[in-house]
């Protein structure tokens, strides 16, 4: 962690996450004023040395950094807009879930007012704020991430991914979308066994080593989805796949598992196949899944 003395940080927002944040910033020696709208939220942070403002006003004229965390997109533009002239000349990061427009509007907004925008995604949980396992994603304004990354690298590892506002977002969904396929993928897994009595803890182990060694191929996806070629090294094509892959749709409904996690990705398959790509690797269905 860098030794820049700890600079004054302001945090709207109280809920788990805006709570967690500001845990982080108190914990690491920054003075933090914090700010929601129950008043009652800031109670345990005020006891760990926490300033409550008094209005939004006070808040984000309380210091350069003003992080804000809030349920929505609109939450934020509601609580911002009657303080954008108090927040003229500071940095504002939001580390609010949204979309990629979304953080693209919140910018221009910004730009609009004379404040300096950061958008963010956060990868952690609550809980996670602060530990070696958190990172967040930061995109807009580079020179307010370099001057404020003392403060940031609180929460997580920070890392700058482009000045584009938008990208944060789009690297935080593309993310967890990664990360719910898989999800998905290990719940339907382990109500399939299940149906037969088996233990879920005696499979876990062998499941987890299995998407473990397949995560080794996602480096080869990337270059064949990025090149749009995706005969390089074929081993098992999607002709083939597709041709076994009823199998796991038929297991399904005979166990008593619904397969609708599965059955778009079959249908996919299946017309990619028709289009006479059968001979390629699986990662060509991302030519279907582009508008």
């Amino acid at each position: 962690m860098s030794t820049t003395p700890a600079s004054p940080v302001t945090v709207l927002g109280l809920g788990a996450m805006g709570t967690a944040l500001a845990t982080a910033f108190l914990t690491n020696g920054h003075p933090t004023t914090v700010w929601n709208r129950s008043a009652a939220k800031a109670d345990p942070l005020v006891a760990r040395g926490a300033v409550r403002a008094g209005d939004l006003a006070a808040a984000v004229t309380a210091g350069e950094l003003v992080v804000v965390c809030l349920l929505d997109h609109a939450s934020v533009r509601e609580v911002l807009d009657p303080v954008a002239a108090d927040l003229a000349g500071r940095t504002l990061v939001n580390l609010t879930n949204g979309t990629p427009a979304q953080a693209r509007e919140a910018a221009a907004w910004a730009a609009a007012h004379g404040i300096t925008y950061l958008d963010g995604g956060i990868m952690a949980v609550p809980p996670g704020i602060g530990t070696e396992q958190a990172f967040v994603l930061y995109s807009g304004a580079r020179e307010a991430f370099d001057a404020h990354r003392p403060a940031l690298e609180r929460l997580g590892a920070a890392h700058f991914v482009g000045t584009d506002a938008g990208l944060a977002a789009l690297y935080d969904i593309a993310l967890l979308s990664g990360m719910y396929g898989l999800f998905s993928g290990v719940v339907h897994a382990l109500a399939l066994v299940d149906t037969e009595k088996v233990p879920a803890e005696r499979f876990a182990p062998m499941l987890s080593a299995w998407i473990a060694a397949m995560a080794g191929s996602i480096p080869h996806f990337a270059h064949e989805i990025s090149t749009g070629d995706y005969t390089q090294g074929v081993v098992s094509s999607i002709g083939m796949q597709a041709a076994a892959f009823g199998n796991l749709i038929t297991t399904a409904e005979e166990q008593g598992v619904r397969p609708v996690l599965f059955t778009a990705l079959q249908e996919l398959m299946e017309r990619r196949v028709a289009d006479g790509h059968g001979a390629e690797n699986l990662t060509g269905i991302a030519e279907l899944l582009r508008k």
